[in-house]
């Protein structure tokens, strides 16, 4: 009996980025690229006396109202634990995710003074995660959460109505089951309608995915995600470990930086720090352990697609980047002017210059199919075309091109609308609507299923997109 047929993709009028093979049914001398980002200026010089050495790190960022808000740990002079008083949660604003001023808060006392812009302080603070409440439903005192804690004791939450005033949500931890000592982040999923929580546990180094014993110590194994998700921010599902394609090897994942990318919310992205523990590059550092970043994605937020198992960003030749814990990534992505997303990472931990650096990426340009100088081809699965026009995110070299071709559900190119037919595509830009022989109407396909055929030379193919 002969293999049904896969039914045809539902794509509608999404941004689809070529972050994983989902839309891909074949390629021919392409492949998927990583676009790594590009740095940017120095957002935020670690230097208040109140930012001792471990701080600025385990970062949240994200847009409220007109003002972007970035929240960063900060561990006073001489803290040796994790769960010394010794450490606050600080908060900066910018106007333009460029330039970010530390704003006067006057909660918390720091040497006598509250001439600073501590917003928590206290063990709890270790890694404070505030999050901008989307859920339509949400009461206005409850507008921002955050999570904190630790093990065994578990993971709190908190809540405030202007991101600055926080008080606990309730007495007992939200989640109990893992190790919570790095950054546990959670927001509003307002595609699936539910909280998502997204937290340290650690893995058994013997089975990928797979819990650590019951019996072994809680902090024993790999340095690994769990997910609980919850439809009301008070009961939560039992955390689950990230399951991941194509047998993907267990690494050390620090922490997540999980959030679902703007615009094209149906897409996970998420930005773990790797941890390689074992370690030492700077001779005489006091601490073991090497550290970069990665980039993978998501379709539902619980099975991880690993295309890409290369650093998303080296650490390069500054020497200061090649000890332990540097490079984490801030947990949000901010639409910044120039078509951009800004993200945030720390550079130089535990050094006495450390600051957090803001790096860029064009709109969806996370990843793309490219193809060189010498060209290639990559065919859609089949899916039903929704949209009278088709935009797509690209760029090219000067001799460089793209030609697109529509393919009917039996494999045979559709007559006007073959690569032949199509006007030579050539450039770079964000967005750039396909056309035939003039014409970009492809109203008489609505409905219907077809595949693409995109001939490349010399070009990124980044994203594409249907529209009315």
């Amino acid at each position: 009996m002969a293999n049904k047929r896969p039914a045809p993709l539902t794509i509608g009028q999404r941004v689809e980025m070529f972050v994983d093979d989902f839309l891909i049914g074949a390629m021919h001398n392409a492949s998927l690229k990583m676009n790594p980002p590009q740095k940017r200026e120095t957002a935020l010089k670690i230097d208040r006396p109140w930012e001792g050495l471990a701080s600025g790190i385990y970062s949240c960022v994200f847009k409220a109202n007109d003002k972007y808000r970035m929240y960063y740990r900060a561990t006073f002079p001489n803290t040796l634990t994790d769960k010394s008083e010794g450490q606050a949660c600080c908060y900066a604003e910018s106007t333009d995710g460029i330039h970010w001023e530390r704003p006067h808060i006057g909660l918390h006392e720091f040497e006598g003074s509250t001439d600073n812009n501590i917003v928590v302080v206290g063990s709890i603070a270790h890694n404070f995660s505030p999050f901008l409440d989307t859920n339509p439903n949400c009461p206005p005192d409850e507008k921002y959460k955050a999570v904190a804690g630790y093990a065994p004791e578990g993971l709190f939450a908190f809540k405030s109505p202007d991101g600055i005033h926080f008080t606990p949500y309730q007495e007992e931890p939200i989640i109990k089951k893992g190790a919570f000592d790095s950054h546990n982040l959670v927001f509003w999923d307002a595609e699936a309608q539910h909280y998502k929580c997204y937290s340290r546990y650690f893995a058994s180094p013997a089975e990928p995915n797979i819990q650590a014993p019951e019996d072994s110590a809680i902090f024993m194994g790999v340095r690994a995600i769990q997910l609980s998700i919850s439809e009301d921010f008070i009961n939560w599902s039992s955390p689950q470990p990230n399951q991941y394609k194509h047998n993907a090897p267990l690494e050390h994942f620090y922490t997540n930086a999980t959030i679902p990318c703007p615009g094209a919310e149906h897409i996970y992205m998420s930005f773990p720090m790797r941890f390689m523990p074992e370690r030492q590059k700077v001779e005489g550092y006091f601490k073991v352990g090497v550290s970069d970043n990665v980039m993978m994605s998501s379709r539902d937020g619980e099975l991880w697609d690993r295309t890409f198992m290369e650093a998303w960003m080296r650490p390069g030749l500054d020497r200061r980047n090649w000890t332990q814990r540097s490079l984490m990534p801030a947990w949000g992505i901010l639409e910044t002017e120039g078509d951009e997303f800004s993200m945030y990472i720390n550079e130089h931990y535990q050094w006495d210059d450390s600051f957090v650096t803001r790096v860029t990426v064009p709109r969806f340009r996370f990843a793309s199919v490219n193809a060189d100088y010498k060209g290639g081809v990559m065919t859609t699965k089949r899916f039903v075309a929704e949209g009278n026009r088709l935009i797509l995110n690209y760029s090219t070299s000067a001799p460089g091109s793209i030609r697109v071709g529509l393919i009917d559900q039996d494999g045979w190119p559709i007559p006007h609308f073959s690569t032949e037919d199509c006007d030579v595509i050539y450039g770079d830009e964000l967005e750039r609507e396909v056309s035939w022989r003039g014409s970009s109407d492809l109203s008489p396909f609505r409905g219907k299923t077809i595949r693409l055929k995109f001939e490349l030379k010399d070009a990124d193919l980044y994203a594409l997109q249907f529209a009315d």
